[in-house]
């Protein structure tokens, strides 16, 4: 059976380690074949902080006492997304990227963009024009595209040369939700005091209320209507406290939108899911020779 091609563009560093390595272990799995793709070839890092917990909790910043774990453990990827990205850093896909700007479309059949939040690294991932014009373009092939978490803004960002809007314009949509945006921006701003807006990639100017650059907001003005984000019901609390992830074997805390081809998710909580689902969703479109 002909293998799906699946490109998966990330910044040069802090990308969410349990979004792009248990995507990349999902999708390999299932048969796929995963190309990762930086902004000058070179090996990426994911956010060592999310790998690790070490510098989430209040006396982190103490060189003898750093390495003692307590809100880092809670906080960090969990040990399954530990372990896929403990093997994602052996495997020949992450350790030989192609070029953000040497991508041709032509010779994938999906792609997959996963999130990260603190803005050193990120920033350049979500403003680049080059990764716009390559989601842009996907979006007029109808080519399958997932995207969770502040991946979802990358999409967001990315405008359609004939309507001069947002690729998600007129789709349903989620990404990363205030809610759970806020919540862990709150717990940091005490424990990684230091370092305070750690967890937020934008934040609000003067005359901005809260939450405005955050990422459901973004997203959501991007959109035909507001009633197109969409989020867990309201007294779903094993969806939305922030406090269960899906694994493997069971996706109840996950909440995963599809509109056609796009495929959206919120946080790596949902990523298990979120990456069985995509690799459902896609499947070889290439002409063969």
């Amino acid at each position: 059976m002909p293998v799906a091609r699946v490109v998966v563009p990330v910044p040069q560093q802090d990308s969410d380690p349990s979004e792009v390595a248990v995507s990349w272990q999902g999708l390999s799995e299932a048969g796929h074949e995963v190309v990762f793709a930086t902004p000058d070839g070179k090996q990426a890092r994911c956010d060592e902080l999310m790998v690790t917990g070490v510098g989430l909790d209040p006396w982190g910043w103490i060189p003898g006492l750093r390495r003692l774990v307590a809100v880092g453990r809670v906080l960090r990827a969990d040990a399954a997304a530990r372990a896929a990205h403990s093997a994602l850093l052996e495997s020949p896909e992450w350790r030989a990227p192609e070029r953000w700007d040497q991508v041709a479309l032509g010779e994938f059949d999906g792609m997959l963009l996963p999130g990260g939040h603190r803005a050193r690294g990120m920033r350049e991932y979500l403003e680049s024009p080059v990764l716009q014009g390559l989601v842009a373009t996907a979006f007029q092939r109808d080519l399958p595209v997932a995207a969770i978490c502040h991946g979802t803004l990358l999409a967001a960002r990315s405008i359609n040369p004939d309507t001069g809007r947002s690729v998600l314009h007129g789709r349903l949509t989620t990404a990363l939700t205030w809610q759970l945006e806020h919540t862990a921006w709150q717990v940091a701003r005490w424990t990684r005091f230091w370092d305070r807006d750690y967890y937020r990639t934008y934040l609000e100017g003067p005359d901005q209320p809260d939450g405005y650059m955050s990422v459901q907001q973004e997203v959501t003005r991007a959109l035909a209507t507001h009633a197109d984000f969409l989020d867990a019901p309201p007294d779903d609390a094993t969806k939305r406290s922030g406090r269960t992830r899906d694994t493997a074997e069971d996706d109840r805390p996950a909440f995963i939108v599809q509109d056609g081809n796009y495929l959206s998710a919120r946080w790596p909580g949902d990523v298990h899911t979120f990456t069985r689902r995509f690799a459902h969703l896609v499947t070889p479109h290439r002409k063969t020779p």
